[in-house]
Order: C-alpha cells, then sequence, then structure tokens
C-alpha cells in the first residue's frame, strides 16, 4: 500500500543512502518522520525498511548473509544503556549485566559494521528527553552510534516537533542535519487524486473474503473518512476488524452495517459523530370539517 508519507520517506530515504556511500567524516543526514498518534508513521517505516530488504535480497548472491535494515524501538525512559542494549538485541548480541555502556556500543557498532547493516530505523524517538541527566546522555550515546555505523537514520515519533527531541543544544545539533517528513491524516481528495480512496482500494484488496464484492469499501469512502478521521491506524484496525466478525459469522463480506457495530479507537470514537437520520416522511393532516370526525380527504 502506497500513501503520501510513505512515498516521500522512500524517495528521500533512497536519495540519503546514495549520498551515504560517499560521506566517511561525520554522520549522515538523518530523517525525521513526525507527526499524530496513529496516522501510519510505524507503517510507514516499516514499508520502507521492507522495501530496502527486498531490494537487497533481489542483488545478493546466494551466501549473502548481510542485514541490510534494522528496526529498533526507543525503550521508555531510555537511559543510555538501555538504548544501546535495544541496538544489541535486534541482531542477537549477548549483553552481560557487567558489562558498560560503552562496551555494549563498541559491540554494536562493529557488528552492525560487519553485518552490513545500511539503514536503521528508530521508532518512538519522542521518548528521548534531553533535558533529563540521564536521557541526556541517551541522546549524546545515539549521536556517537550515528556516527560510527556506516548507515542512514531513520527516526519516527509523535509529534516531534512539539517534544523535546529537537530542543536545547543537543536537539539543536539534531535539528541542524535532519530532514523532516509530516505524516498526517489522509485527506479525503489532494489535487487530482483521493488518497483515502486509494489506501481503502488496496486494504479491500488485501481481503481475503469469499462473498464481499469488490468495490464495496471504496463506495463506503466517506463514510470511513468520516468515522476514522483520515487515520491510516483506525482504518486499518476498522476493516480488519470486521473482516473477522464476517469470516466468524459466516457472511465472509463487509457492509455498512457490520461496520457501525465495530468499536474503534477512542480517538475515533470521539471524532465521529453519526448523523441523526431524517424523520420518517408522512402526509399532513388536514382540519376535519365541522360535524366530522375525521379530516377532509386530500
Amino acid at each position: 500500500m502506497r500513501t503520501p508519507a510513505i512515498e516521500s520517506l522512500a524517495r528521500q530515504v533512497r536519495t540519503q543512502m546514495i549520498l551515504g556511500r560517499h560521506q566517511q567524516a561525520t554522520a549522515r543526514p538523518p530523517l525525521i518522520l513526525t507527526g499524530p498518534a496513529t496516522t501510519g508513521k510505524t507503517t510507514a517505516l516499516l514499508q520502507v525498511g521492507r522495501t530496502c530488504h527486498l531490494a537487497h535480497t533481489r542483488r545478493s548472491a546466494p551466501g549473502d548473509d548481510r542485514v541490510p535494515v534494522a528496526y529498533v524501538l526507543v525503550p521508555p525512559g531510555a537511559t543510555a544503556k538501555t538504548l544501546a542494549a535495544e541496538f544489541a538485541r535486534y541482531l542477537g548480541i549477548p549483553v552481560a549485566a557487567r558489562m558498560t555502556t560503552a562496551q555494549i556500543t563498541t559491540a554494536v557498532c562493529h557488528t552492525y559494521t560487519t553485518a552490513g547493516v545500511a539503514l536503521v530505523l528508530l521508532d518512538e524517538i519522542h521518548r528521548l528527553n534531553p533535558r533529563t541527566s540521564s536521557r541526556a546522555e541517551a541522546a549524546d550515546r545515539l549521536k556517537d552510534v550515528t556516527e560510527r555505523i556506516g548507515a542512514t537514520f531513520v527516526y519516527a515519533g509523535i509529534d516531534v516537533t512539539a517534544s523535546a527531541v529537537l530542543s536545547g543544544v543537543r536537539g539543536a545539533q539534531l535539528a541542524g542535519r535532519a530532514s523532516l517528513i509530516n505524516c498526517g491524516a489522509l485527506p479525503a481528495s489532494a489535487g487530482h487524486r483521493e488518497p483515502f480512496r486509494e489506501l481503502t482500494t488496496a486494504l479491500e484488496a488485501a481481503l481475503d473474503l469469499t462473498a464481499h464484492r469488490p468495490g464495496t469499501l471504496p463506495r463506503l469512502a466517506p463514510y470511513l473518512h468520516e468515522r476514522t478521521a483520515g487515520r491510516i491506524g483506525s482504518l486499518s484496525r476498522l476493516i480488519r476488524q470486521a473482516a473477522i466478525e464476517a469470516i466468524c459469522d459466516g457472511t465472509e463480506h463487509i457492509t455498512k452495517t457490520l461496520l457501525d457495530t465495530i468499536a474503534l479507537d477512542y480517538l475515533a470514537e470521539k471524532h465521529y459523530r453519526p448523523r441523526p437520520r431524517p424523520p420518517y416522511p408522512h402526509r399532513p393532516v388536514t382540519a376535519a370539517r365541522p360535524g366530522t370526525m375525521w379530516p377532509s380527504p386530500p
């Protein structure tokens, strides 16, 4: 599935990786994917990582065991040591309790370089807060890792520009090197395109329901956009839950009636306001003629 954020991220990642092949002195310029919750940041991150991995697989010779892409989650309350340990955990680097942060970092940088990691995806970057002493050390350690590993780094987080990640002296260093990609809710239309309807069509094509009519969900795109506020996460959850219900009850197709019964996340439900049904049309009652009990016939 392609969204404007995924297309923009894929294009910029490709450019940065080509530029980075000839940059040795300093860290390669990173990319930051930012936006509200449930707008598809992690989806875009994983999709681009998958594309990079498949491209490497097609080009590699038999027996090539390099690992082109790494995906790391910033742990809650990240310190320099826990962050370095997360980098180590992805490639299965053993970490002993007695190891120092510097030792873990050295092992990570050596292993990532040996494994040929060319793209590092770092999710939940908003959990870093350089304003506190422990997390400031984590930010410094991350900068050290980016300079020692010859890879392109892509960060993703919730409303990064409003968080502490880009504030202060350390944040200014990152802001001065990183390019920002906004990942917001999908609009119903953008110029001559209809991004939300296109995404709905792609999601429907991935369904494997025996009685579902193709074109049903794209026709419901206005309703789905209003129901999910254009958030990719909410849309994906709504369609997947409806598909599970359709399989469990044996109908094997998705309808608007079924979609209305699915409870979504709080943000989506708070946004959605069902339109009240118009009153049932009826003929006006005319006044009765004097001396009669019933109104005059029309």
